[in-house]
């Protein structure tokens, strides 16, 4: 676990606020949900992600497929492949060629 040197205290109602620089650094936008997970005397946040949500377009429908390598998975629609295929392609086209 890494150590953020910030410190917050709980308000009157049992809020902490979490501060701008780790919310842009995680990707946590305004009314994101948020899981919450205790393990020993830990307080665990995690961005919350709907089961079967793709990582890139957010879309949940039957049609997404789960894909992964040991361990770690994720998931893709179809649309998001299309747009991952694509920046791959981008990405690909830029590269210098060595002779």
């Amino acid at each position: 676990m890494k150590g953020t040197g910030i410190v917050r205290k709980v308000d009157e109602l049992g809020r902490i606020v979490i501060p701008i620089e780790l919310r842009r650094v995680l990707d946590i936008e305004i009314k994101d949900a948020m899981e919450i997970y205790t393990e020993g005397d830990l307080i665990i946040l995690k961005k919350h992600s709907p089961e079967n949500a793709c990582v890139i377009t957010g879309e949940i429908n039957p049609q997404n497929k789960e894909y992964g390598i040991g361990g770690r998975s994720f998931v893709l629609s179809p649309k998001g492949a299309e747009i991952l295929l694509q920046e791959i392609q981008n990405q690909t086209d830029n590269v210098p060629v060595s002779k």
